[in-house]
């Protein structure tokens, strides 16, 4: 592990910052609680969270509705043990000795609530494994 050798840390990276990572970050907090520490950014973050994003992870009992997207930064990436990208391409940067993992999923932007579900299960489901491995 990197700098905090007590936890992960875990970094959600997708381009706006507003549907695919920040349910994973809502879910990795769920299921993981304080035994890892969970970052999400963008690379060129929206002004607000997908409210159809928000409202999918309300139906799982998970609020994400005061998340608010961010800007990624090099300091977040080296401070990560595992970077998750989401369909950012090559803007993220690249630091050796990190766990880099590319989940290839739909962007909720623009669908509605019935379009949303199957990516959050998805979601879960990845982060349920990640959980998993990571102790």
């Amino acid at each position: 592990m990197t700098e905090n050798a007590t936890k992960p840390t875990v970094l959600f990276v997708c381009v706006h910052n507003a549907g695919r990572s920040q349910m994973a970050a809502g879910y990795l907090r769920h299921l993981a609680g304080d035994r890892i520490d969970v970052l999400s950014a963008g690379s060129q973050p929206a002004d607000q969270v997908n409210p159809v994003a928000v409202a999918a992870m309300a139906e799982d009992g998970i609020d994400i509705a005061s998340q608010e997207p961010k800007l990624l930064a090099d300091a977040a990436v080296r401070r990560a043990d595992v970077v998750v990208t989401m369909g950012c391409g090559d803007e993220c940067p690249f630091y050796p000795g990190r766990r880099y993992e590319d989940w290839v999923l739909d962007d909720p932007a623009g669908l509605d609530i019935d379009a949303v579900r199957p990516i959050r299960d998805e979601i879960r489901a990845r982060v349920r494994i990640l959980v998993d491995e990571l102790g």
